[in-house]
């Protein structure tokens, strides 16, 4: 797959795109939560669960921080918006870790995928609440995606994600190096997709996007390079874009592999794990190329949401329907 070339690939991701089914009913498409916002950062969950919801997720989740929740539910009406995170200082004296955490779990038997990351902060009672739901989203066998506070999680506590292949990693070029000597990789010597395939080696087999002029993209047992035309303006929260983006597409990869819909079902989900990552990628870039072209220098983040359908139409395609 690595000599693959970016027709073929995104030919491959196109197999795993379910068709619009009159047969399908309310959340076979989709069942995304972000776990993120919190009293500083509201517009981070709010980036990712729209564009998981405008890369057609048939629900949309945020798990959030009280305070966040009340903001981020004025920003669309699209979203449900579910205030179960706590902030140390904002914690009562009837709830614990434990009370926390237990309802924030009790909603992932609902979920295919969740986000964890986006605008969550360094605060120790929320990183100690989504490490509680990693270890559990793991027992269940829920893929999750991995950006900005939750990369820290990472670098501090590498072995919550250690080994599990349903897993992808976000980092920057800044958050990459940090993950690298968490795990005692060196990275002053190689390629860029050599030193990709070489965290995500040490990690046994955990995918990683590392994000940059190109997206270097592996999981060890495959490495491809996401170089599609971007945009030039890097205003905060473009990825954003991506987790919401990668998690609709790995909810996508769950409908394929459950087969919802009659196809040959031939890739292997080491493959369609990668493929659903260069998907992801593919569609972000297109969607700050289109941005861009509009915007200029103006650009934010939110110009990227209005263009996630557009970007899909332009990188993948629709199937199985009228449109």
């Amino acid at each position: 797959m690595a000599n693959a070339s970016r027709k073929e690939l995104l030919g491959k991701v196109y197999k795993m795109i379910p068709p619009m089914l009159e047969s399908f009913h309310k959340g076979q498409l989709g069942r995304v939560a972000v776990i993120g916002g919190s009293e500083d950062y509201t517009g981070a969950p709010y980036f990712s669960a729209m564009a998981s919801a405008k890369l057609g997720a048939d629900m949309s989740h945020v798990i959030c921080e009280p305070g966040a929740g009340a903001v981020i539910k004025t920003y669309s009406p699209n979203l449900m918006v579910h205030p179960y995170m706590r902030q140390s200082k904002n914690l009562t004296q009837s709830e614990s870790l434990d009370s926390v955490s237990s309802e924030v779990i009790g909603m992932l038997s609902r979920l295919h995928v969740i986000v964890i990351g986006p605008g969550l902060g360094r605060d120790k009672l929320m990183q100690d609440t989504c490490a509680r739901v990693i270890e559990e989203a793991r027992k269940q066998g829920i893929p999750f995606v991995l950006d900005a506070d939750g990369l820290y999680l990472v670098q501090t506590r590498p072995e919550l994600v250690q080994g599990y292949t349903e897993c992808i990693l976000t980092p920057n070029v800044v958050e990459f190096g940090r993950l690298a000597k968490a795990k005692g990789v060196d990275i002053n010597e190689g390629k860029p997709e050599e030193l990709c395939s070489k965290l995500a080696t040490a990690f046994d087999g955990v995918t990683i996007i590392q994000k940059g002029a190109k997206d270097y993209i592996s999981n060890g047992k495959h490495t491809l390079v996401s170089d599609g035309e971007g945009g030039l303006k890097r205003s905060g929260g473009q990825g954003d874009t991506l987790t919401g983006s990668l998690a609709t597409l790995l909810a996508y990869r769950k409908a394929y592999h459950d087969k919802i819909w009659e196809h040959d079902n031939d890739l292997e989900k080491s493959e369609t794990l990668a493929l659903a990552a260069f998907g992801g990628s593919a569609v972000t870039r297109e969607c700050s190329r289109l941005a861009f072209t509009e915007k200029g220098r103006s650009l934010q983040a939110s110009d990227l949401t209005d263009h996630v359908h557009q970007a899909f139409l332009n990188i993948i395609g629709e199937k199985g329907s009228k449109l």
